[in-house]
């Protein structure tokens, strides 16, 4: 595994404080009547989102995944996510002008529109990979998303054309084993969504999800991998989903509620918690340091608040609805 630098532990702990503040932050927001549409929170899942943007350019083509609604790892790609919170509320200042309640849109960052169809994005990752692939500027295509899209048969048609077209592409799963209400032992006959590579000739890498170093070395390592021209890799971040899937649905597995029981042991395992408890002991960063990190990331969220709350509401004429929706 490759080794992390502190600047880039530093930077890996200063966006998963960053991602806990946000995602805290729109469940309060959800909660209280000052989101519209929907959120799916985060909670338990920051890490892997963190580290699969962390280190990518801004060239790179991301694809993340929808928890979180893609916060942890867009601010970690370095966007500016008031404009994604003004969306969320129905603002003229929003990334797509408020019309669209909470998908994203950031073109300049190399990150697309999204859809609510799960697995939508890979028939769109084997494209990208492509013109990555012949434009040759060095660019890579990171495809995140949930093991529910592994059930998908775009997924495996994809993956097997950037496997024998040598794609620039990294597949990056985030396992939390739940698909909505359906346990990962019942969508997959084996206990690894990385397998699935095997038979394709793929390379995979399995790695703790709620660990975000370990998550971010993985991804360095991956990311030298497709830039040598070796071809897709696939990575398997095993993590929790500590909350719902979405806010307002029943948090059941199956048809059983999750028990407090199970949700004590998955929150002994909080990223955040485990990522604090290394930094100090590694004597990375002091209590001092930490805290400032802390106050820094509530100011930072603050102001996007700000930003959403005084924004103006979102009142497009008809001819600006259509003219986003067909073209000239």
């Amino acid at each position: 595994m490759k080794s992390l630098t502190k600047q880039k532990k530093i930077l890996l702990f200063r966006n998963l404080v960053r991602a806990d503040y946000y995602d805290k932050m729109m469940y309060r927001r959800m909660m209280t009547g000052k989101l519209i549409g929907f959120y799916h929170p985060a909670d338990g899942a920051i890490a892997a989102g963190v580290a699969a943007g962390s280190f990518l350019e801004k060239d790179d083509i991301y694809n993340p995944s929808h928890r979180g609604h893609a916060i942890p790892g867009m601010l970690s790609k370095g966007i500016d996510i008031k404009r994604y919170l003004a969306e969320h509320t129905g603002k003229a200042t929003g990334n797509n002008q408020g019309r669209s309640s909470w998908h994203w849109s950031f073109p300049e960052y190399k990150v697309f529109g999204m859809s609510g169809f799960i697995g939508h994005n890979f028939p769109l990752t084997v494209g990208w990979g492509w013109a990555a692939k012949r434009n040759g500027r060095g660019q890579i295509v990171m495809n995140a998303s949930g093991d529910g899209s592994y059930g998908e048969g775009r997924a495996h048609e994809s993956m097997l054309m950037a496997q024998n077209w040598r794609l620039p592409v990294i597949f990056f799963c985030e396992n939390n084993g739940m698909a909505i209400h359906s346990e990962f032992s019942e969508m997959h006959p084996t206990p690894h969504i990385a397998t699935l590579a095997d038979g394709y000739g793929m390379p995979s890498r399995i790695v703790d999800g709620m660990d975000v170093f370990a998550v971010g070395a993985v991804v360095l390592e991956a990311l030298e991998h497709v830039r040598a021209g070796k071809g897709p890799i696939l990575i398997e971040a095993k993590t929790e989903r500590f909350r719902e899937h979405d806010i307002g649905t029943p948090d059941l597995a199956g048809w059983e509620p999750r028990s407090e029981e199970r949700h004590q042991q998955m929150r002994e395992r909080d990223p955040l918690r485990i990522a604090t408890e290394q930094v100090l002991a590694s004597k990375l960063l002091k209590q001092s340091e930490i805290e400032r990190i802390h106050e820094e990331a509530k100011a930072e969220v603050a102001a996007a608040e700000q930003f959403a709350d005084e924004s103006p509401i979102a009142r497009p004429t008809e001819e600006e609805l259509l003219a986003a929706v067909y073209a000239d």
